[in-house]
């Protein structure tokens, strides 16, 4: 069996065990076009171009997590002292940790401990089963309204969800400082004028 067929398994099994194709897209880490080819589609058609990224013996361990989140706070700390991203020390500081929901939230635990900040929990539009979906913050978790704020999540597959969390922390009256992700998969270095700060950067040279 091949690694693509693995996928299609994997993405067939998903559905079967009631998830969306949004959350699907959310588990494997892989544009909506490709679920939907994979779920559709035999191994044989053509695949759409993306990248299958496994972090799984990461994501579900504590421990690697933690040293994980170490490490995105350091890359964060040499990139304000360094000048990067157009920050500076006076613009750079948080108060809150904005977790994307869900693969987002066990990564901005970790940091926010390791910062001493608050957590907040963003759900995502494409996760609200509402027929207008919009996106919410979690009342169960931290505010953000008058709160400076760094967004957390594990990869950019397209980028459209961190123009959400950015639109939507604004226009509530949060100001979003930079965001942070364990791989990239487009190379954004902005969303919105807010800085992308990430600590692999994938790139698919055909």
């Amino acid at each position: 069996m091949t690694s693509l067929d693995d996928l299609i398994g994997k993405a067939r099994m998903l559905l079967s065990d009631g998830h969306s194709p949004e959350q699907i897209s959310d588990e494997l880490s892989l544009s909506m076009e490709t679920v939907t080819w994979l779920l559709t589609q035999h191994g044989g058609a053509e695949a759409p171009k993306d990248v299958h990224i496994d972090w799984t013996a990461v994501s579900s361990d504590a421990g690697m997590l933690d040293l994980t989140a170490s490490m995105m706070i350091r890359r964060y700390e040499i990139a304000v002292t360094d000048g990067q991203g157009l920050l500076n020390p006076e613009e750079a500081g948080f108060e809150t940790v904005v977790g994307i929901s869900f693969s987002g939230v066990p990564m901005a635990t970790m940091i926010a401990q390791g910062t001493d900040s608050r957590l907040a929990i963003y759900h995502p539009a494409k996760h609200n089963p509402a027929k207008n979906k919009v996106g919410s913050i979690s009342g169960s978790f931290a505010p953000v309204t008058g709160r400076q704020c760094v967004i957390v999540d594990d990869v950019i597959t397209t980028g459209k969800t961190l123009h959400e969390v950015v639109d939507y922390l604004r226009s509530h009256g949060a100001r979003p400082v930079a965001i942070w992700v364990l791989f990239d998969k487009r190379g954004i270095r902005s969303v919105e004028g807010v800085p992308v700060f990430s600590l692999y950067n994938i790139s698919r040279i055909d």
